[in-house]
C-alpha cells in the first residue's frame, strides 16, 4: 500500500500543497494555495525596508524573484544586507556578483539587523498548518522547484536549455526527471531542498506541470497522436511537444513578456518546427530546443496554469487533472513517482 506523500509545487507566486492519502479519492485529499517562500520571504524584506533596519539573511538556497526584487529596493535605500553564502548563491551563482550588488557577505547575523530564514520548503509552518486541521503530517515528500542549474559564468537561461536539449537527445521521458534517489550536482536547488527534506522526491516544475497535464483524461487519448502543453504561470510559460511518453520540443518564455498575439505566434512557429533557441533567447525568454525528429504538426493544444486566462481568446483545451487545475503539478509528481 502506498504511504500519505506530502506534495509542493513551489512556484514564483504560490506553493501548490496537496497531502495525498491512499485508499481515499484524491479529489478529497487535503490541498492548500498558498504564498510561496519567495513572497513571504519578500514581504519580510520589504518590512525590515520600511523599518529602516539591515537584514541577515541565511539559511539554504532558495528561488529568487520577488525576494531578489525586494532585496535590490532594500539596498536601493542605503540598508544594509548581509547573507552567507549558503543563502547568497539563491541570487547569484558567481558570489562575486552577489558582493557587487552590496550584500555582505558573512557566518553570523550582525548586532541590530532583522534575520530572515531562506528556504523553499518551510516544515515548521507546513506542519502547523497541517496541524490545524488535525490532519497527519506525511513522512514522505515530493518537491517540485524551478531549476535553472548551476553555473558560475555561463547564464542560467542558456544552461536551463542545454540540460533541457541534453534530455530530449537522450529519449525525453519526462519519468526520467523525477529524482527519488541520487540528485545530479547540477541541480543545486533541488539539492537544497534536499538539505531540509532528506529523502524527498524532486523534480523541476516544467516537468510536473508536463505530466500533470498528460494525466488529464481528455488529453490522454490525444498523446499518441501528439500534443501541444502549455503551462502558463505566474513568471514562466513552458510549452512542450509530446507524443506518447515523449518530449520532442520545449521552448520557456517570461510571462511578463507575453500577449495572447506573441504567444500564438510563438506556439505557430513551435508547431511548424521553425522556432529557434536563438529566437526566444533574443526576446528575453529562457530558449527552445527542438529534436530532429520532431516534425510538424502537434494540432491539439492544452493549456493550464494561474495565467492561462492568457490564452482564453485561442480557444485551446484547458487541462484540469482530476478536476483542480492549480495541482495540475501536485498531479504530474505524483504521476512521475507512479502512484497516480
Amino acid at each position: 500500500m502506498t504511504e500519505s506523500v506530502i506534495v509542493v509545487d513551489v512556484g514564483s507566486g504560490t506553493q501548490d500543497i496537496l497531502l495525498y492519502e491512499p485508499g481515499k479519492p484524491i479529489e478529497n485529499c487535503p490541498k492548500f494555495i498558498v504564498p510561496s517562500r519567495t513572497q513571504i520571504v519578500a514581504a519580510k524584506i520589504r518590512k525590515a525596508t520600511q523599518q529602516g533596519q539591515g537584514i541577515f539573511l541565511h539559511g539554504h538556497l532558495m528561488g529568487g524573484g520577488a525576494s531578489a526584487q525586494a532585496l535590490k529596493m532594500h539596498v536601493a535605500k542605503g540598508l544594509k544586507a548581509y547573507a552567507t553564502p549558503q543563502a547568497a548563491v539563491t541570487y547569484h551563482d558567481n558570489l562575486a556578483r552577489v558582493e557587487e550588488m552590496g550584500i555582505v557577505l558573512c557566518q553570523e547575523a550582525p548586532e541590530s539587523v532583522t534575520s530572515i530564514w531562506m528556504g523553499d520548503i518551510d516544515t515548521a509552518s507546513l506542519q502547523q498548518a497541517t496541524q490545524a486541521f488535525n490532519l497527519k503530517y506525511p513522512l514522505k515528500s515530493a518537491i517540485a522547484v524551478q531549476d535553472h542549474g548551476f553555473s558560475e559564468t555561463e547564464s542560467n537561461r542558456t544552461l536551463r536549455f542545454r540540460l533541457w536539449e541534453e534530455f530530449i537527445l537522450q529519449g525525453g521521458n519526462l519519468r526520467d526527471l523525477v529524482f527519488t534517489q541520487d540528485i545530479p550536482e547540477v541541480y543545486t536547488r533541488m539539492r537544497a531542498v534536499r538539505e531540509i527534506l532528506p529523502g524527498a522526491v524532486l523534480t523541476d516544475t516544467g516537468t510536473a506541470a508536463l505530466l500533470g497535464i498528460m494525466a488529464d483524461h481528455t488529453v490522454k487519448p490525444y498523446l499518441n497522436q501528439g500534443i501541444l502543453a502549455v503551462n502558463i504561470g505566474n513568471s514562466h510559460t513552458l510549452a512542450a511537444a509530446i507524443r506518447g511518453d515523449r518530449v520532442y520540443g520545449i521552448f520557456e518564455q517570461h510571462t511578463s513578456m507575453l500577449n495572447v498575439d506573441s504567444l500564438a505566434k510563438f506556439i505557430q512557429r513551435f508547431q511548424s518546427t521553425e522556432l529557434t533557441n536563438t529566437e526566444v533567447y533574443e526576446q528575453g525568454g529562457h530558449g527552445a530546443t527542438l529534436h530532429p525528429d520532431m516534425g510538424p504538426g502537434w494540432q491539439f493544444i492544452t493549456v493550464t496554469g494561474p495565467r492561462r486566462s492568457l490564452a482564453k481568446p485561442l480557444n485551446w483545451y484547458e487541462a484540469a487533472p482530476y478536476g483542480d487545475m492549480m495541482l495540475t503539478g501536485c498531479f504530474g509528481i505524483l504521476v512521475g513517482m507512479g502512484i497516480i
